[in-house]
């Protein structure tokens, strides 16, 4: 063994040998490190050996060494832990645990990490059918340090508004969120947003309609709202809506409708 060899630092010899495929004479060396109460690596050491154990394939061996680490409270490698033990229970579909592991990591309190945290419990809490909660985590998740975790968040609380029938509360979401993403996010957040208004179209459609307007304006009406529905997938009612029109009892209403619908006969 040279002499630059033994002066290379334990840690980086255990991640070479990793890159190489010896992942057991890595895991030896991080094993080491990591059982030292008071070593100052044991914190990284456990992290690497939780990585490796697991691409070894030994998994309950990786989770003892990722709560080592999660328990030195380390500011980077305890909420690397805890995102570890999280990743891989989500994984095997055990929710509860995984919302456990994820709550770790807020409680590490690390800000590059809590966004994500925060991200995965709402994905937890919407898997759940619990949409108040999701949509609690994904609002705390757009207020953390990454404008890219921001923007996702963002993305995602929109879309669970649009579920529950609220664009307008959507749009509003998605305008903040423009005000501060990162230019390759703002594609996504547009045509997230073009959404949200033929959402709100659609409603404005709805009650021109249910208002009791003029022929020409329902007909005008019917038409728009026929012709959007289905680009929101909802060819069925586009279907229901031109035949409210055809067949209304308000023959002008229902031969203007006629007049547009024929259009492209």
């Amino acid at each position: 063994m040279t002499s630059s060899e033994l002066e290379t630092p334990p840690l980086d010899t255990a991640r070479r040998l990793a890159e190489s495929g010896d992942l057991d004479g890595a895991a030896a060396i991080l094993a080491e490190l990591a059982a030292d109460p008071d070593g100052p690596d044991r914190a990284q050491a456990a992290v690497g050996l939780a990585v490796v154990l697991e691409e070894r394939g030994d998994v309950e061996a990786a989770r003892t060494a990722a709560r080592t680490a999660l328990a030195t409270g380390h500011p980077e490698y305890a909420a690397q832990a805890a995102c570890h033990l999280a990743q891989g229970f989500e994984r095997e579909g055990r929710a509860e645990q995984a919302r456990a592991a994820w709550q770790a990591v807020l409680g590490v309190g690390t800000a590059t990490y809590v966004p994500l945290a925060h991200l995965a419990l709402a994905r937890l809490a919407a898997d759940s059918g619990n949409p108040a909660e999701a949509e609690d985590e994904l609002r705390a998740a757009m207020e953390g340090v990454d404008p890219h975790v921001g923007a996702h968040a963002a993305q995602q609380l929109a879309g669970l508004l649009l579920e529950q029938g609220e664009p307008g509360a959507a749009a509003d979401v998605l305008m903040d969120a423009l005000e501060v993403a990162p230019a390759e996010e703002v594609p996504g957040l547009r045509v997230q947003l073009g959404i949200a208004h033929l959402d709100l179209a659609c409603a404005e459609f709805a009650e021109s309609v249910e208002s009791g307007a003029d022929p020409q304006t329902s007909a005008l009406a019917i038409e728009l709202l026929a012709r959007t529905l289905p680009l929101r997938g909802r060819d069925d009612d586009a279907e229901r809506v031109w035949s409210y029109g055809l067949e209304h009892e308000d023959e002008t209403l229902a031969g203007e409708v006629r007049l547009r619908f024929d259009r492209d006969a």
